[in-house]
């Protein structure tokens, strides 16, 4: 008897797409679900890192232009007002606020200071916009799947139960296709969320990080501006 069933049990076919083509409807649709999540998570990880390290490449260009004694003037006007680089986009926004703030007569508007500090502050917010776009899909991706994937086991457990009731028979061979299709969701939740969950956090880490670079940046710009205007 126990050979029969061993010979039985190695008939069958536990390969991923015998156990996603055994399951039910209602769980293939969660595994596409989760295949869909974990294949959307590293479109945005391989983008995120294409993207943050274009922005720290750029702002130690822009860094080394910056301070390498170059009249600001003649800086931005190699720039111009719309800058490829997100550092040179800060200093493109303080720049042009500062000559808006001359009066024909040379001099300055009151308040310029401030108007120049908030036009930096608005273009620091769009990049660090930028910088975060998607990374609250990765959140939503490493909350949700496990319990997606939970879902999906919780069910197919329970169409192996009824499948074992209405045979009768709760032999190895009987039981296990069916709770192995049902954990294979899990693991196809934990695929997905494991990977999101990681990046999301390093990401958030070096998005802190460029952003506060651009805001120190925008200190000291402020600063060299500001002793120009008490001058």
């Amino acid at each position: 008897m126990e050979a029969d069933v061993a010979t039985l049990a190695q008939g069958i076919d536990f390969s991923f797409f015998a156990l996603f083509a055994r399951a039910t409807l209602t769980v293939k649709l969660v595994m596409m679900a989760l295949i869909a999540a974990s294949v959307w998570s590293w479109a945005i990880i391989l983008e995120k890192f294409v993207s943050y390290r274009k922005a720290r490449r750029e702002a130690a260009a822009f860094d080394r232009m910056f301070w390498s004694g170059e009249p600001l003037d003649e800086l931005f006007d190699q720039m111009g007002t719309e800058p490829a680089g997100r550092s040179a986009r800060v200093f493109a926004a303080g720049m042009i606020e500062w000559r808006r703030s001359h009066r024909e007569d040379g001099g300055l508007i009151a308040n310029a200071q401030s108007r120049i500090d908030r036009s930096m502050d608005v273009a620091i917010t769009k990049e660090a916009d930028a910088l975060q776009k998607g990374l609250p899909v990765l959140a939503t991706i490493g909350s949700t799947s496990p319990f997606i994937g939970l879902f999906g086991t919780v069910f197919g457990i329970m169409h192996a139960f009824v499948q074992i009731a209405q045979s009768q028979n709760t032999s190895l061979v009987v039981v296990a296709p069916g709770i192995a299709e049902a954990l294979l969701a899990t693991a196809l939740g934990l695929l997905a969320a494991i990977p999101a969950v990681i990046f999301y956090n390093k990401f958030s880490a070096d998005s802190d990080r460029i952003v506060g670079n651009y805001e120190a940046f925008a200190d000291e710009f402020s600063t060299i501006l500001s002793r120009q205007l008490d001058s």
